[in-house]
């Protein structure tokens, strides 16, 4: 499957037979190669890789170095400290280094890398959980990033870890990128009191009508945030004494998609002033909601704050 530029794909094999850039051995965080996965790739890659490993380790569980890869035909060996020397792991130790491993892809400027199940050999760390694991994480990268990577290969070694992992790993991003990514999607808006009336803005895009300053909230955003960037954005008021009134989510009090919006009450602070997304602005009197045409569900989300506040 394909995310963004980046190919997601799975193969049943010998990681250490793979022809990418990288490929990520889930190490201990002293670095020494033993078993498992470590010692297939010293066996076929040489004690080289070893040898350089220890050398900058010992590193702390989560984090990840990488060094060349010997005779592998990979260009590179990133090893990621799922575990310590007990060999005990955990979904912070696998999340951690797998994150880890992806930075430094992005570090080294690499077009591909492959991963074995973290955390799933001496580690004893369930295959699902290890993968849904590194499907959010390589989503969260490929979503946050401009990545250098093309492709992400999970190999498995035997056929009944390869079906876990087509579940956990293409099952679930399939599902995070044609269901999740559908809706519905998070809105913030503000009743912005001032003068004993709120602040309004006519809206320039469809749907039109009057409505509350707010709009959707981006990626990497608090709820607070967003609310103070579009209340800036189109009234060119800074938000003082936030405070969250209630969440609206009826699927239809939107008719473009289903969104829910998370409504704060708030003081500001500057002069009103409509923002280039917004046809106009101005402060009505509560007493004035029910002449006027509002957008979305904003008549109602008025007519609850009205009843809030104990006014006619």
């Amino acid at each position: 499957m394909q995310i963004k530029n980046c190919e997601i794909k799975l193969v049943q094999g010998d990681i250490t037979e793979l022809k990418v850039d990288a490929i990520v051995n889930a190490a201990n965080n002293e670095l020494v190669m033993g078993g498992g996965v470590a010692g297939a790739i010293k066996r076929r890659g040489g004690k080289v890789i070893e040898d350089e490993a220890v050398k900058r380790g010992p590193i702390e569980i989560g984090q990840a170095v990488y060094t060349s890869a010997g005779s592998l035909k990979a260009k590179y060996v990133i090893h990621a400290a799922t575990m310590g020397m007990d060999f005990k792991t955990d979904e912070a130790k696998v999340r951690n280094s797998c994150r880890a491993s992806l930075k430094i892809a992005e570090k080294l400027k690499i077009n591909s890398i492959a991963f074995p199940a973290l955390g799933c050999g001496v580690g004893g760390f369930p295959y699902l959980a290890s993968a849904k694991i590194m499907a959010q994480e390589v989503f969260r990268h490929l979503k946050e990033d401009e990545p250098s990577l093309k492709e992400v290969v999970f190999c498995l070694y035997d056929r009944e870890t390869y079906e876990v992992f087509n579940k956990g790993v293409i099952g679930y991003l399939e599902y995070i990128t044609t269901k999740l990514q559908n809706g519905p999607f998070t809105t913030v808006d503000a009743i912005i009191e001032i003068d004993e009336g709120v602040v309004l803005i006519e809206r320039s895009n469809p749907p039109f009508g009057w409505a509350l300053p707010g709009g959707f909230v981006d990626y990497g955003e608090s709820l607070e945030e967003a609310v103070r960037r579009e209340a800036k954005e189109e009234t060119d008021l800074d938000l003082l004494e936030l405070k969250q009134f209630h969440t609206y989510s009826q699927p239809g009090r939107d008719p473009r998609f289903h969104t829910i919006s998370t409504v704060y009450i708030a003081k500001a602070k500057g002069k009103p002033k409509s923002g280039d997304d917004a046809a106009g602005l101005k402060v009505i009197s509560l007493s004035e909601i029910p002449k006027l045409d509002f957008a979305f569900d904003h008549k109602k989300i008025l007519q609850d704050y009205v009843n809030y506040k104990g006014k006619p």
